[in-house]
């Protein structure tokens, strides 16, 4: 196969993780007889300083021209004050919202190597953790109105959360099909005591679960869902929610884990083209010093060739190349444990490499 994947190396560390994830699509690009051609994009803090705005034009059209776009990662403090439309995080949003790009997939997985790694106790580490969060991307507060006026002597500011029920319609069913790919159980989070769009939500879910009978259905608030994945994250299996509870969520659902640097994610809409990223940040504090952790944007490029591209074995290969190195008691600083060697992100994915 022949693939055009667009770049955005991004800001911070990003350069350096998508360094090493282009590393490994090359060697399996050799190993399988494919050729993957590179555009590289501008976003983020470094299109502002380049271009003047998050994501020019000319650079979003790269993406929309391509067969899957894969991001680092992007913002910093250097962005911290620049005007609100024009903060790095714009630019993702808008690249989201062009690609119409709906579905975020985050996997909560503990590596057995891991285990230690996780800030939650044996007793429930030992009963599993692996998981996903489906978060709807494109509606909710994230793409709502928002604004800030004067009202009685001080400022007042309101963000508007909205969704339709085609919106939550299609997010929903993403999570029931997910849910008939793995153990065929769906919870689906919303706050439904307080919220009318979460009254909607819950409408739509109760619904679409008659379609599902295969699938066992349940609500949870989520206040009581944040605490439940901390208490026992073995009773999930695929949790859907609406786009601001799932960028909560799957935050804390990574960190259960060991590491956020482990976890890569997809964001996917109607056709098979879509956005591959770790769900970690740019990490400045690192930057530039060849201490971030790979896995996460290498295990990106595996669900790309696997969801984008339909190459499941092309993906086995690189998930197991990434267990084999676990497994030899390789670590970055960020899951560095007792009996392991510390290693640099470059030297983690020559390891990845080698088991390939």
């Amino acid at each position: 196969m022949n693939k055009n994947i667009a770049v955005i190396r991004g800001d911070g560390i990003g350069p350096e993780i998508v360094g090493q994830a282009l590393r490994v699509l090359d060697r399996i690009a050799e190993k399988f007889g494919h050729t993957f051609t590179y555009e590289d994009v501008d976003m983020g803090g470094c299109a502002i300083d380049k271009w003047g705005e998050p994501l020019p034009r000319h650079m979003l059209d790269k993406c929309l021209a391509s067969d899957s776009v894969l991001l680092g990662a992007v913002g910093g403090p250097k962005w911290d004050n620049v005007e609100p439309a024009r903060r790095p995080e714009k630019g993702l949003l808008s690249l989201r919202g062009s690609m119409g790009l709906y579905s975020n997939n985050r996997p909560a997985r503990l590596w057995p190597q891991l285990a230690e790694a996780s800030p939650l106790k044996p007793s429930v580490v030992e009963k599993g953790i692996d998981f996903i969060v489906v978060r709807e991307l494109i509606g909710g507060v994230y793409f709502g109105d928002h604004t800030t006026s004067e009202k009685n002597g001080e400022k007042e500011a309101v963000d508007i959360m909205a969704y339709t029920e085609h919106e939550i319609e299609r997010i929903g069913r993403i999570g029931f099909e997910t849910a008939r790919k793995r153990r065929r159980k769906l919870t689906s989070v919303d706050k439904a005591n307080v919220l009318d769009t979460s009254r909607l939500w819950r409408a739509v879910m109760h619904r679409l679960a008659e379609e599902y009978p295969d699938v066992e259905y349940s609500d949870m608030l989520v206040d009581n869902a944040a605490m439940q994945i901390v208490k026992d994250p073995s009773q999930f299996d695929v949790i859907v929610t609406e786009n601001l509870f799932g960028d909560i969520l799957s935050d804390e659902a990574s960190m259960i884990t060991g590491s956020i640097g482990m976890i890569p994610s997809s964001s996917l809409g109607a056709g098979s083209r879509g956005l591959y990223e770790p769900i970690h940040g740019s990490a400045p504090d690192i930057a530039g010093q060849n201490k971030a952790n790979p896995i996460g944007t290498i295990l990106s490029a595996a669900m790309m060739c696997r969801y984008s591209f339909d190459m499941a074995a092309e993906a086995d290969a690189i998930e197991a190349a990434v267990e084999k190195a676990l497994d030899a008691g390789l670590r970055t600083g960020d899951m560095m444990a007792e009996g392991c060697r510390l290693v640099s992100c470059s030297e983690m994915g020559d390891a990845i490499l080698s088991y390939i």
